[in-house]
């Protein structure tokens, strides 16, 4: 019967070392796909703190090109601005001039 054969199989000492056999390979190969598991997952990890670590960067940088923009328009102000203040008196003065002569 089945369970004969099957039974003179498991107690045939070839069959035993090759069952053994087997079973280290098993081992061997669920030791290499744990291992590759825990490495995916420390890839995942990393993936997921290199991309907090653009979402921040992209948003710092947004506010760097904000803050230049302040600056520059702060520059211009501070260059043309006593430009402006002293063309201005000079246009009410003439201004005045005419109304009053």
């Amino acid at each position: 019967t089945f369970i004969q054969k099957t039974k003179k199989l498991y107690q045939d000492t070839r069959t035993q070392r090759n069952i053994a056999k087997l079973n280290d390979e098993l081992y061997e190969v669920h030791q290499i796909m744990t291992r590759n598991v825990q490495e995916v997952l420390g890839v995942g990890e990393k993936l997921d703190q290199v991309s907090e670590m653009s979402s921040r960067l992209t948003s710092e940088s947004r506010i760097y090109a904000d803050k230049a923009k302040d600056l520059n328009r702060q520059a211009l102000i501070r260059k043309w601005a006593p430009v402006a203040i002293v063309l201005g008196v000079v246009f009410v003065v003439f201004w005045l001039k005419t109304k009053l002569w």
